[in-house]
């Protein structure tokens, strides 16, 4: 082959090509006009100014208000019925917290709880409380301070811990916990486990000191809408100790079973 055949060789032709990209792009950045600036600038606003305009308040409040059992149990010694439910106004922080639960047998207050107090959450998963809680029903009234932590805890099992001081220097301890095991999205199994335990005997309320009495409920509940759910279930209930003697002594059980219905309400 004659030497003025030879093709060039690949080195030089991606020198050429390189060459004529740049040339390209420098008469491209040459010819380019940049935009005016905006010319509109944002005001000194308020904080409500803000959020009327960005369509989102961190401040703002939230309320809730669950009625997590009203319902009736057929219990040995006849129909009785009992409530709990919980109540919160607040924002991401801080909020103001109640709870009461309690039952009625033949018409009259047997037991009742009411918790009222602040809440400050300390983490993703947990909050504290501080607050005052009111005992009633059997027996003289009886008012503690208490301060606990509430939350959720590995497993998605739901916790209440709280410890009290009382009248006369009177120390009380309760623990409640809670886990939904769902079968479907709406029929959902509900264990719970609560326990109470008392630094001093109170026989005027059939209180003795120790661990005091437990109870475990199965509730299996149906949610028609994520806010209403009728539920069917079953209720052991344990007294320990002195409580257990004091009871009985009353002609009542230190240990009891019951079949339950109930409706679970939250708005």
């Amino acid at each position: 082959m004659r030497s003025g055949d030879r093709k060039p060789p690949f080195a030089l032709l991606a020198a050429l090509a390189c060459t004529s990209l740049a040339q390209a792009q420098g008469q491209s950045e040459l010819e380019h006009v940049a935009p005016d600036p905006p010319q509109t600038q944002v005001h000194d606003m308020s904080y409500r100014e803000m959020v009327d305009m960005m369509g989102m308040d961190d401040r703002r409040r939230f309320w809730q208000v669950t009625l997590d059992r009203l319902e009736w149990q057929d219990a040995d010694d006849g129909s009785r019925y009992a409530w709990k439910a919980d109540a919160w106004y607040g924002g991401d922080y801080h909020k103001i917290w109640l709870q009461t639960e309690g039952e009625r047998v033949a018409g009259t207050t047997h037991d009742s709880r009411l918790e009222v107090g602040w809440d400050h959450i300390v983490s993703a998963w947990w909050s504290v409380r501080a607050g005052v809680r009111h005992d009633a029903g059997f027996g003289p009234s009886r008012d503690w301070l208490g301060g606990g932590m509430a939350g959720l805890a590995p497993g998605f099992i739901e916790v209440e811990a709280s410890a009290y001081l009382g009248e006369g220097g009177r120390g009380a301890f309760r623990l409640s916990t809670e886990r939904d095991i769902l079968f479907t999205q709406r029929l959902a199994l509900q264990p719970e486990i609560e326990l109470n335990a008392y630094s001093e005997d109170d026989p005027e309320r059939g209180i003795g000191a120790g661990l005091s009495d437990a109870e475990l409920g199965l509730r299996l509940r149906y949610e028609i809408r994520r806010e209403i759910a009728p539920y069917l279930g079953i209720l052991w209930s344990w007294r320990f100790g002195e409580t257990a003697d004091l009871a009985e002594a009353a002609g009542g059980e230190s240990s009891e079973f019951s079949a339950v219905a109930g409706l679970r309400v939250w708005f």
